[in-house]
């Protein structure tokens, strides 16, 4: 008989740099030709984009306007709270990336270096010397949670979940003019610091929303789940612009003579509202694939509807569509460039007035370069850190 020990694996096709053009760049003549032509192509576009990038762009609309595209009319004088603040976030994250991240190097290094390497854009001296400390804060922040990973983990989840508050109360302010934190009113609130609210607030509020509406629309009870439906196909059916029309200049319409809500909360409600009726669909139909014997198992351990959907239904329905999620998230992130229709100073809304300004007309290329720029390099880390995710819960690549 053979050993098992003594039995050769089977062949393994080598793999090389050759080997791969040949296979998917050159397999055949048509591929030949098909390479060579998009290389081309690909040759003249980038070749142009930098030609244009850095001898005929005039970036200075760009550095001098910065302050505008990251915080709007925001006082200089209280930037300090938003640093304060993103510090706080900065620890947090090395923290997180100490405790469950410790063998992402790759996303370590970038996550906490970034700050540092924002230095090379156009900012002041001041930006500069905050910005430097966001990556001194993370690393400090990675090296405590390093230190004491099971003592600090349900600390920083508490950090997490009081992140949000606080970084509001802090833009917000608390004291009267002349206090040690006065109040900044909302309609100074603009650029990517509106964006990342409006986003944030969107995000966290209509998923637990959004899940209470799919368990509504699967409900037993017909009032519940005629009411979740009614929601779900009435918001689904208009226009994310409709809404931010309603809540902006019909709402008032319907509020008593002294009753006044603020602009910015009404546009984050209209952001939440809507979000949560398409979140509802992709959270029913992660409830969907789970299999019937999944509650009939659960039935036979004796768990009740309610323990049965929270503790084995739900999570294996939101870990079947995590990417579904990060793509509805991503898409309520771009969504919020809206608000500048009904003029609110969002990243766009600010681009626009950038573009009105008398010194910088016809600068339009530069200007919403840099705001793509902005959005892309958002949602690609929103997506790389889903993938990382995914493969944290072993789900695998897809």
């Amino acid at each position: 008989m053979t050993q098992a020990n003594s039995v050769l694996p089977p062949l393994a096709e080598r793999s090389g740099v050759l080997r791969w053009l040949r296979k998917n760049l050159f397999g055949s003549w048509l591929d030949a030709i098909l390479t060579v032509i998009g290389a081309l192509i690909i040759y003249w576009a980038v070749k142009g984009f930098l030609t244009w990038v850095f001898t005929v762009a005039e970036w200075e609309v760009v550095a001098a306007n910065m302050r505008l595209f990251m915080v709007g009319q925001y006082p200089l004088e209280q930037a300090w709270r938003l640093w304060v603040a993103l510090g706080f976030l900065m620890f947090l994250t090395g923290n997180s990336l100490a405790i469950w991240a410790r063998r992402s190097y790759f996303a370590t290094i970038l996550l906490l270096a970034s700050p540092a390497l924002l230095t090379l854009f156009p900012f002041g001296d001041e930006p500069r010397k905050w910005l430097i400390i966001l990556s001194v804060t993370g690393v400090i922040g990675w090296g405590m949670g390093a230190g004491k990973p099971q003592v600090l983990g349900r600390i920083v989840i508490l950090g997490w979940i009081l992140s949000l508050p606080m970084f509001i109360l802090l833009t917000r302010g608390v004291t009267p003019e002349g206090g040690v934190m006065p109040i900044v009113g909302t309609n100074l609130w603009g650029g990517l610091l509106l964006t990342f609210l409006l986003t944030v607030v969107g995000i966290l509020f209509s998923f637990p929303l959004g899940v209470m509406l799919a368990l509504g629309r699967r409900s037993e009870l017909p009032i519940i789940r005629l009411v979740s439906v009614a929601y779900i196909e009435l918001v689904r059916g208009v226009p994310l612009i409709t809404i931010f029309f309603m809540a902006q200049l019909m709402l008032p319409l319907f509020l008593p003579p002294n009753w006044t809500v603020d602009r910015i909360l009404r546009a984050m409600v209209a952001v939440t509202l809507f979000s949560a009726a398409y979140l509802a669909e992709n959270v029913r139909g992660g409830l969907q694939a789970i299999p019937r014997g999944q509650f009939e198992a659960a039935h036979a351990l004796g768990l009740s509807g309610a323990q049965t959907m929270i503790f084995i239904i739900l999570p294996q329905a939101l870990r079947l569509i995590i990417p579904i999620l990060v793509g509805q998230f991503i898409a309520v992130f771009k969504d919020t460039a809206l608000v500048a229709i009904v003029g609110l100073f969002d990243l766009v809304g600010i681009a626009k007035t950038v573009l009105a300004q008398p010194d910088f007309l016809g600068l339009q290329r530069e200007v919403y370069v840099f705001v793509s720029l902005i959005y892309w390099v958002l949602s690609y880390g929103m997506s790389y850190l889903s993938q990382r995710l995914e493969e944290k819960l072993g789900v695998g690549k897809r």
